[in-house]
């Protein structure tokens, strides 16, 4: 990843699962972090780990749907140095409920993680990347965007609107390489609780999942996060505007 050494990323869902694992590949690679997620000690290890690999890391806990907190992020990626972009890694699952056991709270909660969050990175980042002429937005897709799946289905819509929000930016900001990245099916808190899940739906989701893991399909964060890292470190820009996956690299 030689043309994004030293230059300086933003990264959501840092603090485990896929986002952990990018966030210590990505500093392997020397690329200067500020990490986002809601969970304060686990994001202080995250750091701490990437700085011991000898790059500039910064934390920030908080909602990345709050306005305030996606520009604390950007501004501080921006003051680090070499600003070049972001990563929107984070994500709510909610697994289980049908939509009409989903309380507002919950609905609110998947919707902000992905496509509030999304737009509030965008808001902030955009531009300051258009000024600089160039830089890259990956966003996190699913293959859960194209379909409807009893027991996940804020989850489905959620995805097909941070998608698509990717989409628009690619349309409106063509210097910024701009990517929806599907990162597999990875055994991460999302797997577990669907393989858990309770409600109306939960029966049929956990149908689809668990033979997943029975069947060894999962991969790991870090096989998924290396994926990523070794597609950024071909020609992510020939998929601008585009679906791109561990298949892609």
């Amino acid at each position: 990843m030689s043309s994004f050494r030293n230059k300086t990323l933003v990264l959501t869902g840092a603090s485990m699962g896929i986002g952990k694992a990018l966030a210590l590949g990505l500093a392997q690679e020397g690329v200067n972090l500020v990490l986002g997620a809601r969970t304060q000690d686990k994001l202080l290890q995250t750091r701490n780990a990437c700085r011991k690999l000898g790059v500039k890391a910064e934390c920030l806990t908080g909602d990345v749907s709050s306005s305030n907190v996606a520009q604390e992020l950007i501004q501080t990626a921006n003051e680090l140095g070499d600003f070049y972009g972001f990563i929107h890694a984070a994500g709510v699952l909610a697994p289980g409920p049908t939509l009409w056991e989903l309380n507002k709270t919950q609905f609110n909660e998947v919707m902000d993680a992905s496509v509030n969050a999304a737009h509030q990175l965008i808001r902030h980042a955009t531009p300051l990347l258009l000024w600089r002429g160039e830089g890259l937005a990956v966003f996190f897709g699913s293959g859960a965007a194209d379909q409807a799946q009893p027991g996940i289905g804020a989850y489905c819509a959620a995805k097909a609107a941070e998608e698509s929000l990717a989409r628009q930016l690619a349309v409106e900001a063509p210097p910024i390489t701009t990517i929806i990245w599907r990162p597999g099916i990875v055994e991460t808190r999302m797997q577990i609780g669907a393989r858990n899940a309770k409600g109306g739906g939960a029966e049929q989701l956990r149908s689809v999942f668990t033979p997943w893991k029975e069947k060894g399909m999962l991969l790991t964060p870090e096989e998924s996060a290396h994926g990523l890292i070794q597609f950024l470190k071909g020609n992510p820009r020939a998929y601008h505007g585009k679906i791109a996956d561990i298949r892609d690299v």
